[in-house]
């Protein structure tokens, strides 16, 4: 919160849902005054497509909220770059490893590159660095350790690697509802394996290969399991039991009962590790270019090439609650952006003004229900039409509406007292036009119009708007790009 608001956390009670008792929950913190959050980050052996970031947008937005809520918080990002299959159960090959042999090049060159892709993309979207980006590779001592405290009682080993056996632990499964008819279990077979959901811990090398990434262990020369990773660097960095866990709704499934099963063999006890589990729905895309073998597919950088601003995204995404499912299209998109512009501008009368503590009922009326709708697990649609309307009062105190939208956008992070309608506008990267030829067209065409050359004026618009430019007479902007979709 700015510097002017009260410094006591807001009273409306912070409620999410848990996947694990489906159900929401008042959030009651492990450590009084601390949030400690732990979230499920990519496999570095690509590019992140905008489905991958809106699980970052979400995880980012729940930070904002403890904050918000005066929490301290501690939040942890992991970067897998060893272990994860191509398959998320125990099959096909290991990413990095795939993508390396692939291409001809170091897979410790490959996981640089494409973290700093989704480092980039993390800046772009304007989330908040965590606490700790924890990166797999760092932790393999780490757990070695962990495996073999738990493999007497809770593992076996094959000639594939060490696997465990989630008959040794209460509950398996039931995060992924495995035990009704709404859950779904997506292990695949592996020879030996004393029952179907057991999963790898630890990966052997097979006899004759050597991969660019391999330890030695008790259990042979290999790599850690994918699920093994988060539960050993959660617990070296959080402490179990930590608050929360994120993640898309795809790990609901596999990876987080995996990681439970882990923890609870760990710890001894039926505790699953964190407080909460939270999971955010997909985003769809009909037209299939999510996928990451579609060739072009949808990623942010994507979107800035063709002229959209990535904050627009963000908008997209806190359009919709985070546990309902978000249909991406070109169209929305520009509808997010046109939003987004009609908010910067209503935000632009507070921008220079320092902020005041608030007094107006107004404003400390919007700002209580904003509050309520953020603490009713992250209600973002409900909270953006609040910053909008807060945005839009005219004939009030500019240092207390300053004071209030900060307020607000220190949890949406949309920067709207940062931002200007100017930078909003990208140029596209198929734009054959630049923006200084612009300027000095509409400079040619002014001067037309001033002389009553309207043919002049007239031809020089078109050309303009061949060349893919909205001329905007009247607006002190001047002029924008025509987005195609």
């Amino acid at each position: 919160m700015g510097a002017a608001m009260t410094k006591t956390p807001p009273p409306a009670p912070l409620r999410l849902y848990n996947s694990l008792t489906r159900q929401l929950e008042d959030f009651e913190p492990v450590h009084a005054g601390e949030a400690r959050v732990y979230s499920c980050g990519p496999t570095v052996y690509n590019y992140p497509h905008i489905g991958n970031m809106r699980a970052y947008v979400f995880a980012d937005t729940l930070g904002r909220t403890l904050s918000f809520k005066g929490y301290k918080l501690t939040h942890v990002i992991n970067i897998t770059d060893v272990g994860h299959l191509t398959d998320d159960a125990d099959a096909g090959e290991d990413k990095l490893e795939k993508a390396a042999a692939e291409r001809a090049q170091s897979i410790w060159d490959i996981a640089r590159h494409y973290t700093e892709a989704y480092w980039a993309d993390v800046k772009a979207l304007n989330i908040r660095q965590p606490a700790h980006w924890s990166i797999a590779t760092d932790y393999v001592p780490a757990m070695i350790e962990f495996a073999k405290a738990i493999a007497d009682k809770h593992c076996y080993e094959l000639e594939s690697g060490l696997y465990f056996d989630t008959t040794t632990v209460a509950g398996y499964g039931r995060l992924a509802r495995h035990s009704t008819d709404e859950g779904e279990s997506r292990i695949d077979p592996v020879d030996g394996k004393r029952h179907p959901a057991d999963f790898a811990i630890w990966r052997k090398t097979p006899p004759g290969e050597k991969r660019q990434m391999e330890w030695d262990s008790p259990w042979g020369r290999g790599a850690p399991g994918w699920h093994l990773e988060c539960s050993v660097m959660s617990e070296a960095l959080l402490g179990f039991p930590f608050d929360i866990h994120t993640g898309g709704i795809d790990h609901r499934e596999i990876h987080h009962p995996n990681e439970i099963a882990q923890n609870q063999a760990h710890s001894c006890s039926n505790d699953s590790g964190a407080r909460l589990w939270m999971h955010n729905n997909f985003l769809v895309d009909r037209s299939g270019k999510m996928s990451k073998s579609s060739g072009e597919f949808l990623r942010v950088q994507l979107l800035i090439d063709k002229g959209y601003h990535p904050l627009a995204y963000r908008l997209m995404c806190l359009q919709a609650h985070y546990r309902s499912e978000l249909e991406f299209s070109w169209e929305g998109l520009s509808a997010a952006l046109t939003r987004l512009r009609r908010l910067v501008m209503a935000a632009a009368n507070a921008r220079e003004a320092e902020t005041a503590p608030v007094t107006d009922r107004r404003l400390a009326d919007l700002l209580a229900r904003f509050d309520a709708a953020m603490s009713d697990d992250l209600n973002t649609p409900v909270a953006l039409t609040l910053i909008e309307e807060a945005a839009a009062l005219k004939k009030i105190d500019a240092g207390q509406k300053r004071a209030v939208l900060e307020a607000m956008d220190s949890v949406l992070g949309l920067d709207i007292l940062a931002l200007s309608r100017a930078d909003l506008r990208i140029r596209p990267k198929v734009a054959a036009i630049t923006e200084t030829e612009i300027e000095a067209a509409l400079m040619r065409r002014k001067e037309a119009r001033a002389a009553k050359d309207f043919e002049a004026s007239d031809a020089l618009r078109d050309e303009l708007v061949a060349a893919g430019v909205e001329v905007m007479d009247g607006d002190p902007l001047g002029w924008d790009w025509r987005l195609e979709n």
